[in-house]
């Protein structure tokens, strides 16, 4: 037996403020996003922003549901809809935020296990690293080169030949 240990690597902000102008941008959307947010059972609001490759943003929020596995959360609400609206057009980044009523999020917040699978099968298509900003609603940023960084052990299409 052997064992193989996997690492990811993050660049982590202290704020918003220190990203980059097209990052900070993305990450505002991502923000205004959520207030959008149909979150009235979990009281936590997530707005995802996404950029495409011709400059277009696509915007999601999370839209729960009386029976919970009806919602969909924000990341595949603004991936899937990028596919949908511009099918062949790449996606550059993702950017993530997330509020709640009840506690101040000062800790960015990851996608689920659901959304990264959904975000991987785009950068697995377009063959090209999607990067990925992740924020809370303060605080610091997070940004990862691939989606392949917050999914190591993905699965893909090869399995399915």
């Amino acid at each position: 037996m052997k064992k193989k240990k996997l690492a990811i690597e993050v660049s982590v902000y202290d704020s918003i403020t220190e990203l980059s102008q097209t990052d900070k941008t993305l990450m505002l959307k991502a923000v205004e996003a959520r207030k959008n947010a149909y979150a009235p059972y979990s009281n936590f609001s997530v707005g995802a922003a996404v950029l495409l490759a011709n400059g277009k943003t696509v915007l999601g929020n999370n839209q729960e549901n009386a029976s919970f596995p009806a919602g969909l959360c924000a990341e595949r609400v603004a991936i899937f809809q990028a596919g949908a609206i511009y099918p062949n057009v790449k996606i550059v980044s993702v950017a993530i935020s997330a509020t709640s009523k009840n506690y101040q999020v000062s800790n960015p917040a990851a996608p689920c296990g659901s959304c990264r699978q959904a975000m991987i099968e785009y950068e697995q298509k377009q063959k090209q690293s999607v990067t990925l900003l992740l924020m809370g609603e303060l605080g610091a940023v997070y940004k990862c080169d691939s989606i392949a960084d917050i999914l190591p052990l993905a699965f893909s299409n090869s399995f399915l030949e």
